[in-house]
């Protein structure tokens, strides 16, 4: 991902409310599938990570990244944005998010 791609990204999450909340659970496997669905449904997700939880938002977010399968494009405070291009969309040429282009 190129520095514009993310920047571009940065600025639509900007606008974003965050989607999920890590609390003292951390990364659980029903979590990780929750977000790798809402991936898929919207590309981009804000996480917010609560102060009670065990884990730093740094070290969770490359774990997620992996097993989800996507990028991280910012750790910012408490806050991660990830983004993964869905698969369905792309096949139907409706991508939400075209980053290619950037």
């Amino acid at each position: 991902m190129t520095s514009k791609q993310r920047a571009y990204l940065k600025s639509l999450a900007m606008k974003m409310d965050a989607n999920f909340q890590f609390g003292k659970a951390s990364i659980t496997p029903e979590i990780t599938a929750a977000i790798d669905e809402f991936l898929e449904a919207k590309e981009l997700i804000k996480i917010n990570v609560l102060k009670n939880c065990a884990d730093e938002p740094k070290e969770i977010a490359p774990v997620l990244a992996e097993r989800t399968r996507s990028e991280v494009v910012q750790v910012i405070g408490r806050k991660i944005v990830l983004f993964r291009p869905s698969k369905t969309r792309i096949k139907q040429g409706k991508s939400h998010i075209e980053i290619e282009k950037i």
